[in-house]
């Protein structure tokens, strides 16, 4: 487990947010959420997170657009992103791999699959901060 890891989770849906932030909450991480493409954004800067949670399907900016952003930014390059999204075709799942994704899950998942793949990216993520 991770404790107290700093995870920001973006989802347009407010009961996927509340879940999701519950759910890791519970699981020690520490958690703060974004409803949008820009507040992501503004998230980003202000909590600083060690992993983004990212949904592709948002209204406005999506998902991709976010990642884009995040990893043009030199100051959050590295921050490992997980896209979460109903969007399984594999062209999706290839775009998000190209754009800089860490990981892609598919909606629906598990939430103790989406805790060990958290825990995961967060370690693969350190080990290669200390090489």
């Amino acid at each position: 487990m991770d404790t107290g890891a700093k995870v920001l989770v973006v989802d347009d849906e407010p009961n996927v947010l509340r879940s999701l932030a519950q759910y890791l909450t519970i699981e020690d991480f520490t958690v703060e959420t974004a409803s949008n493409g820009m507040e992501a954004l503004e998230k980003v800067e202000s909590f600083v997170p060690e992993l983004i949670l990212l949904d592709v399907m948002m209204p406005g900016m999506d998902g991709f657009e976010v990642l884009d952003k995040v990893k043009a930014n030199p100051a959050h390059a590295h921050t490992p992103i997980i896209m979460l999204t109903a969007k399984d075709q594999s062209s999706d799942v290839l775009k998000g791999y190209q754009s800089g994704a860490t990981s892609y899950l598919v909606k629906p998942f598990n939430l103790d699959e989406l805790v060990e793949t958290i825990n995961q990216v967060l370690a693969q993520s350190r080990q290669g901060e200390e090489s």
